[in-house]
């Protein structure tokens, strides 16, 4: 009888390679797997459950309250206009004194009225924790073996429904694709007092890399299991090309110089275009989406360097190594504001590997590890624009080296993928089983 496995991840499952990854491996291993995520109420083509080709199912918990999305949108206004702040004032009004009369009344004006003037974020709190509920719901609604928890946004729902809610504990997983206590854009205070709470009650923890095992052994006390987020083995060029130079008007002697992956602080990516006017030739392309891009397309008009840096959105995980084989070089040019960014390995330098294209990339340990340890591109100093454009002006002026580099890259793939990494997970969880 097949050993049944609760994976949570925390977001739509709609390009999750390393999640897809590892649902998809532990199918092949003889598990039964069903992967709760969140759902978009604004896709509406995006179902609440999905029977993937892989073999896994995708369950969706709505992510919407119907109240909450009308209360927000009163608040809204509320800020703008001064008349309907006066209407809504009446009608207050109107509720408390009917509350005299009718108790309820008063009871569900009064949890309105507290919703209503509740900040934004407290909305949000209160919203995510009924997503939260709803994945422990659903959690708890099959008899599954091993609970599988991806980041510590889904360790407490993994942890209830293993060690609290059932009468004869789980195993639980706890797979952290990201440094916690140490990562932009969150309390990492917070985020380190309940990972070291919830972090002793696991089975079993994975991190990315050995420069993360080290970081948690040195908090915790203990060393986690590595599974590096390596991708499945393809041959690109074997692939058909989306032709990058047609789609955005480039010259066909000129070099795409690539850039692929999230558009956010801390990627380097502002120092990259400032970089831009550096490069003794080329056209800088930025494939995805992200918070700081219109700062990035507004910096570009101000430098007047459109016609040299070109931006793409989001593609599919699938298409994307069809764009990716289209580059001369790509970047991976991390900035060090947290120990996240500095110990990460980079799922986006592996996919450039694949592809056989030659890197610019960060100083950082597990990257230079791999970039220099197998000579498939250059380090540089990723916070000064110099040092980037030195880097690029070196792999376009040194053919010979150039070219080495891509042969480099097609012998590394056979080493640095999915299918030889998968290992360590059948390995891990043969354990916990």
């Amino acid at each position: 009888m097949k050993r049944k496995i609760c994976m949570f991840v925390w977001n739509h499952f709609t390009n999750d390679a390393r999640v897809l990854r590892e649902c998809s491996a532990l199918v092949e291993a003889g598990y039964e797997v069903d992967l709760i995520a969140i759902h978009d109420y604004k896709n509406t083509a995006l179902p609440l459950k999905e029977q993937r080709p892989e073999g896994f199912t995708v369950i969706r918990v709505r992510n919407t309250l119907w109240f909450i999305n009308i209360l927000t949108r009163i608040a809204e206004l509320l800020k703008r206009n001064v008349l309907i702040q006066m209407i809504s004032v009446i009608i207050a009004c109107i509720v408390a004194a009917a509350g005299f009369f009718f108790a309820p009344i008063l009871l569900i004006g009064l949890l309105l009225v507290i919703l209503l003037i509740l900040p934004y974020k407290l909305r949000i709190l209160y919203l995510r924790s009924t997503i939260v509920f709803r994945m422990i719901i659903k959690g708890m609604a099959r008899n599954y073996d091993i609970y599988h928890s991806n980041d510590l946004n889904t360790l407490p729902q993994g942890y209830l429904c293993s060690k609290i809610l059932r009468l004869k504990k789980r195993k639980l997983v706890y797979d952290s694709h990201e440094v916690q206590t140490s990562r932009t854009g969150y309390d990492s205070k917070i985020y380190a007092l309940a990972e070291r709470f919830l972090v002793k009650r696991v089975d079993t923890m994975i991190v990315e890399n050995h420069t993360r095992a080290k970081y948690s052994e040195q908090l915790y006390g203990f060393y986690p299991e590595v599974v590096h987020n390596y991708p499945i083995p393809v041959e690109p060029e074997k692939m058909k090309k989306v032709d990058l130079y047609k789609l955005l008007d480039i010259p066909r002697n000129e070099p795409i110089l690539l850039y692929q992956g999230g558009i956010q602080i801390g990627r380097g990516l502002d120092k990259l275009i400032q970089a831009t006017p550096l490069f003794e030739r080329g056209v800088v392309v930025l494939i995805g989406d992200g918070k700081l891009k219109p700062q990035l397309q507004q910096m570009v008009r101000e430098m007047n360097i459109e016609e040299r840096v070109k931006f793409l959105p989001k593609v599919p995980l699938e298409d994307l190594l069809s764009y990716t084989r289209n580059a001369y070089l790509g970047f991976q040019v991390l900035n060090n504001v947290c120990f996240n960014h500095y110990s990460a390995s980079s799922n986006k330098l592996f996919e450039y590997m694949m592809s056989c294209v030659p890197v610019v990339a960060c100083s950082f340990p597990e990257i230079q590890r791999v970039v220099e340890g197998e000579g498939i591109g250059i380090c540089v100093d990723s916070h000064d624009p110099r040092s980037i454009a030195q880097g690029v002006n070196y792999l376009l002026s040194h053919e010979e080296e150039y070219i080495l580099m891509r042969e480099n890259c097609k012998r590394a793939r056979n080493l640095y993928n999915w299918q030889n990494e998968k290992q360590q997970l059948f390995k891990l969880y043969e354990h916990v089983s």
